[in-house]
């Protein structure tokens, strides 16, 4: 089969032909039909995540169709329609496994980092780390989803929050126009928190019942003044930005972070005391929460916007991704 691979730390990705890969008794085979390209991505192309190990093919927005079945798998048939995200399967057995909080599982795996992942026509996933796609949704409207799509939609819906409350959603790239639309389509206020007045025109298309220009005025008087946001999504990577919508929780509210900045984000404490407020971070979930994420988003029409570009130009497509040229992912066609 065909793949991009990282052939060590630092390097350039490497087309290369490799042989298609046997599924263990527990795993799955899936024909990648799409595979999104994830900021996260980086922790392989630099080697800066502890658990990986080269050469990689990474990759963990992979939407397919199953090719083979392990002998002891007795969920999944061929051609199904099948999803797999950045968590890469649970060992069962740790504490966290048996609490049921597979994505705290202390030896879990993770899709194209301990594995090789969908930068290729082919891969083989543990079977309790695929979900079903829904017909409503095609391939590269999936992939993005599977990332992007349900570190918002589960930070959100597991948020303290009730239909017609505030929350603001900071920042408007991949994942935040996510963010705005599932926001809207749970019944919330929405606010839109940019620094880019030209995005005003796609937050309200988006979902948006609010746009607040951050480069004009300020997020936490923003947010004050509309009567304080139930929660901020914190999705840019900025500390500053995030350390702004911050001062614009209110009584109970809280600032929700899934983009992550270089540096440490300065909150005032005083406001969090007086507010009862609080900081909180999310990841993403495992297979079962991409399939809530894949079907609300089929049930209410929630898409990325996507660029599509072959297998081949995987390398350009993820400097596209890192430069922040892409609007708003980058999907790859094998």
């Amino acid at each position: 089969m065909r793949a991009m691979r990282v052939p060590a730390a630092g390097e350039p990705f490497e087309a290369v032909e490799v042989p298609i890969p046997e599924p263990s008794a527990t795993e799955v085979r899936v024909a990648v039909e799409a595979c999104g390209i994830c900021h996260s991505d980086a922790f392989v192309k630099s080697g800066a995540h502890p658990a990986v190990e080269y050469p990689r093919i990474p990759g963990h927005e992979i939407a397919g169709r199953i090719d083979a079945v392990g002998d002891d798998v007795e969920r999944w048939e061929p051609d199904d329609r099948v999803g797999v995200g950045w968590h890469g399967g649970h060992c069962f057995t740790c504490d966290p496994c048996r609490r049921g909080d597979f994505q705290g599982c202390e030896r879990g795996d993770i899709t194209g980092l301990t594995f090789d992942g969908g930068y290729a026509e082919y891969a083989t996933v543990p079977a309790e780390a695929v979900g079903a796609i829904p017909d409503a949704l095609g391939a590269v409207e999936a992939a993005p989803l599977l990332c992007a799509g349900i570190t918002t939609f589960n930070a959100l819906r597991n948020a303290e929050a009730d239909p017609g409350d505030l929350v603001a959603v900071q920042g408007i790239g991949g994942l935040g126009h996510l963010g705005l639309q599932y926001a809207h389509e749970m019944g919330f206020e929405t606010v839109a928190l940019s620094r880019s007045a030209d995005k005003e025109s796609l937050a309200t298309s988006l979902g948006a019942d609010h746009f607040v220009d951050t480069s004009e005025r300020d997020a936490g008087e923003a947010l004050q003044s509309l009567g304080g946001a139930r929660v901020v999504l914190a999705t840019a990577p900025s500390a500053d930005a995030i350390a702004a919508a911050a001062a614009g929780i209110g009584r109970d509210g809280s600032l929700v972070a899934v983009g992550v900045p270089d540096e440490s984000v300065e909150v005032d404490v005083q406001h969090l005391v007086g507010t009862r407020g609080a900081v909180e971070g999310w990841a993403s979930g495992h297979a079962a929460d991409w399939e809530d994420t894949l079907a609300f988003s089929a049930l209410r029409d929630v898409t990325p916007t996507v660029e599509t570009m072959p297998l081949e130009e995987a390398g350009a497509a993820y400097e596209r991704m890192l430069a922040n040229d892409a609007r708003f992912r980058v999907v790859l066609e094998p």
